[in-house]
């Protein structure tokens, strides 16, 4: 026995010391310092009706398990110094519906998109600061909205989504000397344009309504993906002036209403959601496009997409609305957010198998209504936002919620499954007691020490 503990005793040494570096390692990993921004569309004024919040919660205080009476370290109330900042425009108006918030790469800036007015709002991350208020160019209609702005990897632009306008626009960005310029040289005009192949952008029975939901950008830069509502798709080069289409699809090849989109795994991942109108009351698609072979030579709907998943079923059967998307660590895993149904759709990104529906809805709330998403930088938990009783964007019947606020998901099986083990409330009621707070932009933001690594 005395000799076998001798040959046993250097193994359980070195087993222990390599315990304790991988001990060391993964707590690394999950201390990284990260916050969570999460914004609230309804106005903070209410009685002028403008206005909105982001609440912003540092990540030790939403990683744990005690997290339900989590507070945010900071609340950036858009009726104050961003609406100034905003009135001092040109033609002023008032910031209305804050809607989408995405960081740079670097993740020194923050962009937020306001729906209902058109204005894109430039942040300082750091300060809160607002150091940049834009506001998109009217359509040929006389129209304009923001309904989303991407910043590109590289950090030289912004394309952002006219929805009502009909327009694809750029912001030229340069995020060391805080110089951002809405560039109308680079505009596409979605509802007049003509493509390479010769064919009306908007077309009935091709692509019948060109209102730009999503412009989801490649990490070269040099691609957009841009959704549309009423189907179809197109892919442009942002880097051009003006941009140019170089790839087009029908609503037969992409469904409508798409915002979920991002790459994983060597492909762009993208969606197709529930909209207003009888066509798709009820939609879920998930497509997974290759990140090469785009020319304006090639004939329409090339290079094909591939079709991951699809569940179209018409009402009553039962409703979807596939909205927000986010992958797991190493990319494993693809989970795909439904509105209506109040679950999570599990793909492996390898093989594009559905491995799993994750279940939201339970003893934290009986209707979540997952929005949009982002994952902690060690992949252990996701956030998500949650909507209100009172929805102030998205069709009613599938964005309506009972828990607005943030939705904190433990990932469980490597990012194969997961459960909804919190809810962070937000609120903000009027003067007869009705709830308005309606969540919708969600970001995980890297602090400062740790900008140099990829989220």
């Amino acid at each position: 026995m005395s000799s076998l503990r001798g040959i046993l005793a250097p193994t359980c040494k070195w087993m222990m010391v390599l315990g304790i570096a991988w001990g060391i390692l993964t707590t690394s990993a999950s201390a990284r310092p990260f916050e969570v921004w999460l914004v609230d569309q309804s106005n903070s004024n209410i009685t002028a009706g403008y206005g909105g919040r982001i609440y912003i919660y540092d990540g030790e205080d939403v990683n744990g398990e005690d997290v339900a009476v989590a507070t945010p370290t900071d609340v950036i109330d858009l009726a104050g110094a961003t609406d100034a900042l905003c009135m001092t425009l040109p033609n002023p108006a008032h910031p209305v519906r804050p809607h989408m918030l995405l960081f740079n790469a670097t993740h020194t800036h923050a962009i937020l998109s306001f729906v209902a007015s058109g204005h894109v709002v430039i942040f300082d991350a750091v300060t809160r600061t607002p150091l940049s208020c834009m506001r998109t160019s009217p359509g040929t209609n006389g129209l304009r909205q923001a309904h989303a702005a991407f910043p590109a990897p590289d950090d030289s632009y912004i394309l952002v989504a006219n929805q009502n306008g009909k327009l694809l626009e750029r912001i030229d960005t340069d995020y060391d000397t805080n110089t951002f310029t809405l560039n109308p040289a680079a505009t596409i005009n979605l509802a007049t344009c003509t493509t390479p192949n010769g064919i009306a952008c908007e077309l009935a029975g091709v692509r019948p309504n060109n209102v730009p939901i999503c412009p989801i950008i490649d990490s070269s830069s040099n691609f957009g993906f841009v959704t549309l509502g009423g189907g179809g798709l197109f892919v442009v080069n942002p880097t051009t002036t003006p941009m140019g289409i170089l790839a087009e699809y029908s609503q037969a090849t992409v469904h409508g209403n798409g915002c979920g989109g991002l790459e994983a795994n060597g492909r762009i991942y993208l969606n197709s959601g529930a909209g207003a109108s009888a066509t798709n009351p009820s939609e879920f698609d998930v497509y997974a496009f290759p990140l090469s072979g785009y020319a304006a030579t090639n004939p329409p709907n090339t290079p094909a997409p591939q079709l991951v998943f699809s569940d179209d079923t018409t009402p009553p059967a039962h409703e979807r609305d596939s909205h927000g998307m986010v992958a797991t660590k190493h990319d494993r895993y693809l989970w795909v957010f439904d509105r209506a149904t109040n679950v999570a759709e599990v793909f492996h990104t390898a093989t594009h198998a559905r491995v799993n529906t994750v279940t939201l809805a339970g003893t934290s709330s009986s209707d979540p209504t997952p929005d949009l998403s982002d994952i902690s930088p060690s992949g252990h938990r996701i956030f998500v936002s949650l909507r209100g009783p009172n929805p102030l964007s998205g069709s009613p019947h599938v964005a309506t919620g009972g828990t607005p606020g943030l939705g904190i998901i433990r990932v469980n099986q490597g990012g194969k499954n997961g459960v909804l083990k919190r809810i962070v409330a937000i609120s903000n009621k009027d003067a007869t007691g009705k709830e308005l707070a309606d969540a919708h932009g969600i970001r995980v933001r890297l602090k400062e020490e740790d900008t140099d690594e990829e989220n």
